[in-house]
């Protein structure tokens, strides 16, 4: 009788909005609900604070980070506050680090690197104290509809697993997919599309006592290419003395070409790095090597009658400019906005909850035109802006997360130009493209 009572239950049988996910997306989606006068349940599968990736922040995220009244919290803790990002050649050339306040002198152009598990229980214990029912250590089995998905029936609320194994239906008039590269919902709908163009594998780590740059440079992000620029390695300064060290390349090369073991590959990959080497020289390896393939996907929706999709639940593009937990965070917010004003209405409709989604594929589509043009090894950033000056501007708001309210048309305009076939793709070109359409 003791484990009944101490197994998490929710306090109701009904609310206006279920949130299926404790990641940033989630937390933000539920937190701004609750302060709109909501009734809001969000459900974490495994209790916080665990091990996640994703632990660079870029500026942008400072304009959501102060709507949910983070930023004292943040500046308060231990993680490190980042200023800058740096690109290594594969010959061990640094560039002069890009320091956001050369563009932006407001404090916005300060951020941190974190370390995601505390970050993430940082957002939910936020969300808590908004007034959001949350409970960790139940999984969320399936969303529940009025009809068959595929006829277009209304989600109409969820089936959980308890803690203790038993399973309980939740209505809500909302439901808020955030539950992250589960992708629970795209994948029960088969919105789920791949990205062709960024067949992508990530192997990671962490180290303790690997050598970091004094003073403001610190805390900066770091974008190293291999030898013959086969791949990239993410350098992030963290709490404790720790760096999470990731390598990115092609699938067919990292992972699928390649034999031995994942830390066999990292090793030989960090041996033919020679921007990377001496950092790790004094270190020490604390987490053993973690693998990521596929990564690049994209929903061909975003909303539909009675659910929304945010976050990695939606998206995600690639980890080289560092814009998942933007992504999570900006679509969260919109998303929180449109629910709210869709049950004032009493109309959670796809078009109404999904009014969104055109602001959050442009923000996408002008990461995604970068990421093509880091990868291609036609392309030159250095070229490209000598010869065409006029885009500076342009490519800095990009890298810094101001994507969401901009017309980015002449930059991609001139950069098809010195390299055809750059094109941002929306989710039905990456639908067609994959021949799933």
């Amino acid at each position: 009788m003791s484990s009944t009572r101490s197994t998490p239950r929710p306090r109701r049988q009904a609310y206006d909005a279920v949130v299926i996910g404790g990641g940033p997306g989630g937390s933000t989606a539920s937190t701004l609900l609750a302060r709109h006068g909501l009734s809001v349940l969000q459900l974490e599968r495994k209790p916080l604070p665990r091990f996640k990736i994703g632990e660079s922040l870029i500026p942008a995220t400072y304009d959501v980070l102060r709507r949910l009244g983070m930023l004292d919290r943040l500046r308060a803790s231990a993680f490190p506050k980042k200023y800058s990002v740096q690109f290594i050649s594969e010959d061990g050339r640094a560039s002069a680090p890009f320091y956001f306040s050369e563009t932006d002198p407001s404090e916005r152009s300060q951020t941190w690197q974190v370390l995601r598990g505390d970050f993430d229980r940082m957002l939910l214990d936020n969300a808590r104290q908004a007034g959001v029912e949350v409970l960790e250590g139940v999984a969320v089995r399936d969303v529940l509809f009025d009809g068959e998905p595929a006829a277009g029936a209304r989600a109409r609320g969820v089936r959980l697993e308890l803690a203790d194994g038993r399973r309980a239906d939740v209505a809500s008039r909302v439901v808020v997919d955030a539950s992250g590269r589960s992708t629970l919902l795209a994948k029960k709908l088969g919105l789920r599309r791949p990205d062709p163009h960024l067949k992508m594998a990530a192997l990671f780590t962490h180290f303790e006592g690997a050598v970091r740059d004094a003073g403001r440079d610190e805390g900066a992000t770091l974008v190293i290419h291999v030898e013959s620029k086969a791949g990239w390695v993410w350098y992030i300064p963290l709490p404790d003395d720790r760096v999470s060290v990731g390598i990115v390349g092609p699938i067919d090369y990292l992972v699928s070409g390649r034999r031995g073991d994942p830390q066999k590959v990292f090793d030989e990959e960090i041996a033919r790095c020679p921007g990377v080497r001496p950092r790790l020289a004094p270190a020490r390896q604390v987490m053993d090597v973690q693998v990521l393939k596929n990564f690049s996907y994209q929903s061909s929706r975003v909303a539909g009658d009675g659910w929304v999709l945010v976050g990695d639940a939606y998206a995600f593009l690639d980890p080289i400019y560092s814009t998942g937990v933007l992504l999570a965070f900006k679509s969260g917010e919109l998303a929180a906005d449109a629910i709210a004003a869709a049950l004032a209405a009493d109309d959670p409709s796809a078009a109404r909850l999904g009014v969104f989604g055109p602001t959050i594929e442009r923000g996408m589509e002008a990461f995604r035109g970068l990421v093509y043009a880091f990868y291609d090894r036609r392309f030159s950033f250095a070229r490209f802006l000598k010869r065409h000056p006029e885009h500076r501007q342009a490519v800095i708001d990009i890298l810094v997360g101001d994507v969401f309210d901009r017309d980015f048309g002449p930059l991609y305009a001139d950069m098809e130009r010195m390299l055809p076939g750059l094109r941002p793709s929306s989710p039905a070109q990456l639908a067609s493209v994959a021949g799933v359409a």
